[in-house]
């Protein structure tokens, strides 16, 4: 099945015209994760950090969100 990574920030969202083909829904994950790491890590050099997310469709529609937020503050763990 074809699979669809839809990138969203800020400034707007960023449709995935192509896709990529992958075995199940649970690869898909696993690939929504990994991009969503390297886009964390690419917006955590920037000044202004943003948040990002990552909306992820097959063919058949929409399947699941996935988010990295960064939070400022004063929280203690």
């Amino acid at each position: 099945m074809r699979y669809f990574f839809d990138i969203r920030d800020t400034k707007g969202l960023y449709p995935d015209e192509e896709g990529i083909e992958l075995p199940d829904e649970r690869a898909a994950k696993v690939e929504a994760a990994q991009t969503l790491a390297g886009l964390a890590k690419d917006a955590a050099t920037e000044d202004g950090r943003s948040n990002v997310s990552i909306e992820v469709r097959s063919e058949e529609g929409w399947l699941f969100h996935a988010a990295f937020v960064f939070q400022e503050g004063n929280t203690k763990h």
